[in-house]
């Protein structure tokens, strides 16, 4: 079975974020896999070893997301592919990543495809619904559970609270959510195998795309923190007062009514 996981680097969820510039300030951040990307890779590595094949794992950025390849790899992934935006790609957002991810996978006939339900830094969950409907194959979002039976495939998928119970076949393009497994921790011996493993690296040119083909289609205006909130206030008097209060306030001071 020919696997891919559609990976991300992150921001470490401990990381406290500062914004500069009108940009967030990566100095001396520390990064990690998109906790929902190792799900896919777990997810991977499982249909692999019930039922034979090989496991790429591929993402779009810059030689610095080397280490999170690497990490995927550790994990017992086989090969990792990092496709190089940093000389070609100034601003892109999902539809970029999507166009060129679609462009890689387009002749590699890959039988399942999984990526992460959504990124903790953009949290759209676009990419990989996109990246499906380019490649013109099935996809389904938020999977819990996986089961392959030939060419078909049975699948459990989260709905706000509730599940919905799919069948479909192969080739797919899967996400992961919480709960679809533990994923591994990297084991020494892994860590030692990934450093041999082959993580080769594209550029646009090499997949026959001009900056024109993968310009971003939204424009970020601005970027901030959220307000710090301010302590609440406990109303006092008579509860007709404090009615009274309390919508002066929503209406002078909060502005929602």
């Amino acid at each position: 079975m020919n696997i891919f996981v559609l990976l991300k680097r992150t921001f470490d969820t401990e990381e406290r974020l500062t914004v500069a510039n009108g940009s967030i300030n990566e100095d001396g951040a520390e990064f990690i896999i998109n906790p929902y990307d190792e799900y896919a890779v777990e997810e991977a590595i499982r249909v692999r070893d019930e039922h034979g094949g090989e496991i790429t794992v591929v993402t779009v950025g810059t030689t610095e997301a080397e280490k999170e390849l690497r990490t995927a790899l550790a994990m017992g992934a086989d090969k990792a592919v990092l496709i190089n935006t940093e000389d070609d790609v100034e601003n892109g957002d999902q539809y970029t990543t999507a166009k060129v991810l679609a462009e890689f996978l387009k002749d590699k006939e890959a039988d399942l495809i999984i990526g992460g339900n959504v990124a903790i830094d953009g949290g759209s969950g676009q990419v990989g619904p996109r990246v499906a409907e380019l490649l013109n194959i099935p996809y389904v979002t938020t999977i819990t559970k996986l089961e392959i039976d030939g060419e078909t495939v049975s699948i459990v998928r989260d709905v706000e609270g509730d599940s919905e119970v799919i069948e479909t076949s192969l080739p797919l393009l899967v996400t992961a959510q919480q709960g679809l497994n533990d994923p591994r921790y990297p084991s020494l011996p892994g860590i030692m195998k990934a450093k041999k493993k082959p993580l080769d690296e594209l550029e646009l040119d090499d997949l026959d795309l001009e900056e024109e083909d993968v310009e971003a289609k939204t424009k970020t205006l601005e970027i901030y923190l959220p307000p710090k909130k301010e302590a609440g206030r406990v109303l006092q008097g008579e509860l007709e007062d404090q009615v009274k209060e309390l919508v002066s306030a929503l209406r002078n001071e909060a502005k929602v009514i």
